[in-house]
């Protein structure tokens, strides 16, 4: 960090010299979350090229945030945040509370991503909320959009980890959810409601009447949706 930031012995500016640089903070959040693998973390935070993000990687690997590991037998490379990285994680997620409360909803809602809502809801899929006997399949589609980007599909497997199709899997579909991303993006975020969505007619559900009427339980908010 030599030459850049704010020289300063404020511990305040020190410490924006480590987390300031755009996409830091997202890229950890996303390692808080679970994903330890470059394409794991890239799928949750779209908008960051690849290169871009390497060099944030090490950056954080640098400045003794992150520790990047290979796999001596099969050359995988995982990226997990330190013990100092850690501290910050409650920190951060007050921030986050904090937007929640004060930054308006419309403007929460004007740029939105399809690939990112979906990403971040099949992490907080809750399977047990879904028939145990079985595979569910819960396909979600935004009309509005491209065909490309319209259709993903959520596939829960009793004892496996809750998967996000970006393409057909080709299993027969449970429920279909089709709805306005803006409205779905607001009812998961917690900005409205999921039933007042459904009232109005932007999202509906079409299928399996047991996995519909059961999807306050398995179909999670976001952590801030109760902030």
């Amino acid at each position: 960090m030599q030459g850049e930031g704010y020289n300063q012995f404020c511990p305040i500016a020190k410490a924006c010299e480590l987390i300031e640089p755009r996409w830091t903070l997202l890229l950890l959040s996303e390692m808080w979350s679970g994903s330890t693998h470059f394409n794991e973390i890239r799928r949750g935070v779209p908008g960051m090229s690849p290169t871009l993000m390497s060099k944030r990687l090490k950056q954080l690997e640098e400045n003794g945030l992150v520790i990047r590991s290979i796999n001596g037998r099969t050359g995988e490379i995982t990226y997990v945040p330190t013990d100092i990285a850690n501290e910050l994680a409650p920190i951060v997620r007050e921030l986050g509370r904090w937007a929640h409360r004060n930054v308006d909803a419309e403007v929460t809602l004007e740029h939105l991503d399809a690939r990112l809502l979906m990403w971040n809801m099949r992490r907080k899929v809750d399977a047990t909320g879904l028939p145990k006997r079985k595979r569910s399949v819960i396909e979600f589609s935004y009309p509005e959009l491209p065909r490309e980007e319209r259709n993903y599909w959520i596939v829960s497997k009793p004892g496996e980890p809750v998967d996000l199709c970006l393409i057909d899997p080709g299993y027969d579909v449970d429920l279909c959810i089709t709805a306005q991303l803006k409205a779905m993006t607001a009812a998961w975020m917690g900005l409205s409601g999921l039933k007042a969505e459904i009232d109005r007619g932007t999202i509906s559900l079409v299928g399996d009447p047991e996995i519909a009427a059961r999807i306050d339980a398995w179909m999670v908010r976001s952590s801030f949706a109760g902030c």
